[in-house]
């Protein structure tokens, strides 16, 4: 049997990317909760994944943001792919990139300001939001101009452009190659480039020049999706056994550039790029055979609930108090709970309301489209 797949919508990328999006509606902090309530060292270790680290390092959250953008790559070949071999032109999808591109950036700007009026050194531009959107959009206009060699090309040449730039570059009074967050370069360029305020007034972990390496981020995501969307019925193990190997030297490079270009999500260093792209691999081609191969989709119906408007229960936060919201609908059963676990309850309560919400969207087929 040789029949292609590229026709069908991969169950498994919706599924992937409402489970990367359950963690963003709240759901770290079951774990935050439990390791209070308990003070274990099991729930202390597993809450510390799920908080940030203050410069160099990896947690599993630090994958959730880069997990969200190489599926957005993933989706590439299924949507513009599509389209160009229906016949639309580069030019017309080129105007649809752009469009998608800046609405994200515009969101951003919205989720981190509200809709209130302020003058232009209070606004922070920089967002996840806006990361997404313009690495989303370089990376697809690399995808429409240049053939799969030169996407690889364009991969590796801003891995290392980018970490060339930082070897050789620093703020002023430190010395070339500084990567602390008052020396790199990045920040230091994203302090002159970008208006309004910066997050941490000299560093944004969402900044202008760290969205560089982003793109390569977007067009491993992209590679993936054209590896899948070629794959016949009978070639899916081989691509599944594929994409773990490709995961796990993407990992051992990672681990070898960490030895002089650190590991680091607010810079989203090279090697944090490769980490993330990695991680994200194995985890789609883990789902990718549990729900397309073997054919067992019942179970991530939940996920793709979530995935299928991941951008709006992502800004649905800035319009819709769901803590209210759930204090108003399930604050009786925290009651009943009562101390110490009614907090540990009610984020499953949280979750329920936000899923609920989104699964009445999804039976009207209503869906958030950027």
């Amino acid at each position: 049997m040789t029949q292609s797949l590229n026709s069908q919508r991969l169950y498994s990328l919706d599924a992937l990317r409402g489970f990367d999006m359950f963690w963003i509606m709240g759901a770290e902090e079951i774990f935050h909760r439990m390791a209070e309530v308990t003070e274990s060292p099991f729930w202390h270790a597993l809450s510390i994944q799920f908080i940030h680290p203050d410069w160099n390092g990896f947690t599993f959250y630090d994958l959730i943001f880069p997990l969200f953008l190489f599926l957005a790559g993933v989706s590439t070949p299924y949507s513009i792919g599509r389209q160009l071999e229906k016949g639309a032109t580069r030019q017309q999808l080129l105007i649809k990139v752009i469009k998608r591109g800046l609405i994200l950036v515009a969101l951003g700007v919205v989720y981190n300001n509200g809709l209130d009026i302020k003058p232009i050194e209070e606004i922070r531009f920089g967002s996840v939001l806006g990361r997404i959107g313009l690495a989303y959009m370089f990376a697809n206009i690399i995808y429409l101009y240049s053939k799969e060699k030169g996407q690889m090309i364009w991969f590796v040449g801003l891995l290392v452009g980018y970490w060339v730039m930082l070897l050789l570059g620093s703020a002023p009074g430190y010395p070339a190659g500084d990567l602390s967050m008052e020396g790199n370069f990045a920040s230091y360029l994203d302090t002159l480039i970008l208006p309004g305020r910066l997050y941490l007034e000299i560093h944004d972990p969402e900044g202008l020049v760290s969205t560089i390496p982003a793109i390569s981020t977007g067009l491993l995501g992209i590679y993936t999706g054209s590896l899948l969307k070629n794959t016949s019925v009978d070639q899916m193990k081989a691509t599944a056994l594929r994409m773990v190997v490709i995961g796990v030297v993407l990992l051992v490079i990672a681990q070898l550039w960490n030895l002089v270009f650190p590991i680091n999500k607010n810079l989203w260093s090279s090697s944090y790029t490769l980490q993330c792209g990695g991680f994200s691999m194995l985890l789609m081609a883990l789902f990718y055979f549990i729900i397309d191969i073997k054919g067992h989709q019942k179970w991530a119906f939940f996920f793709k609930v979530i995935g299928m408007n991941s951008i709006l229960i992502y800004m649905s936060g800035t319009f819709i108090s769901w803590s209210y919201s759930t204090n108003a609908t399930f604050g009786w059963i925290g009651q009943l709970v009562g101390e110490p676990y009614n907090s540990v309850v009610m984020v499953f309560c949280l979750l329920a309301v936000q899923w609920g919400f989104l699964y009445v969207l999804y039976r009207q087929k209503l869906f958030l489209r950027v």
